[in-house]
């Protein structure tokens, strides 16, 4: 049989080899806790990212196809088709969650000699013309953290269509 004093001192080294677990697990804790914390909190980020970009990009389809068909019978009279495409499309996203107050939208000619100058909808001579729906938003204004890693960053979404005022129609 074993001594009471060897028992003693086994329970002595077996409670200092527990703390020293414990010890161990708490530096792991401390080294890998923030580390996963930033990678979580960085997938949220670029998930909130991504919900944008998507949500302007579906802002634009839905725009585009105001372009593309005969708009002169639902705009207001002091109204241009620009405005309500601009306007139409603010609004989209605005109803997604988004600011859609802080977005820019531009509505530029989008081949030919013209390329990148202001595409008016309403002109009689860009009928059946291709068209550059763009709409941009501050990265500031998406993220859920105040971040400065992407400050000044932009989400970007654009769709290219035919302009026509004669509702899609390729005949007179």
């Amino acid at each position: 049989m074993r001594s009471l004093t060897s028992m003693r001192r086994q329970r002595n080294q077996l409670s200092v080899r527990q703390g020293n677990r414990k010890a161990a697990a708490m530096m792991e804790c401390a080294v890998t806790l923030p580390v996963l914390i930033m990678m979580v909190l960085g997938i949220l980020e670029i998930g909130s990212a991504l919900r944008a970009s998507t949500i302007l990009q579906s802002a634009c389809r839905e725009s585009g196809r105001l372009t593309a068909m005969d708009w002169r019978y639902i705009i207001h009279d002091n109204q241009t088709p620009n405005q309500k495409v601009a306007q139409d499309l603010k609004n989209f996203v605005t109803a997604a969650g988004l600011k859609g107050n802080d977005s820019t939208v531009t509505i530029t000619h989008a081949d030919g000699a013209s390329v990148g100058q202001t595409f008016d909808l309403a002109d009689p001579n860009n009928d059946l013309q291709f068209v550059r729906l763009q709409v941009t938003l501050p990265y500031s204004s998406v993220s859920l953290f105040p971040l400065t890693y992407l400050a000044g960053t932009t989400l970007k979404a654009s769709i290219v269509m035919r302009a026509t005022i004669r509702g899609g129609s390729l005949s007179n």
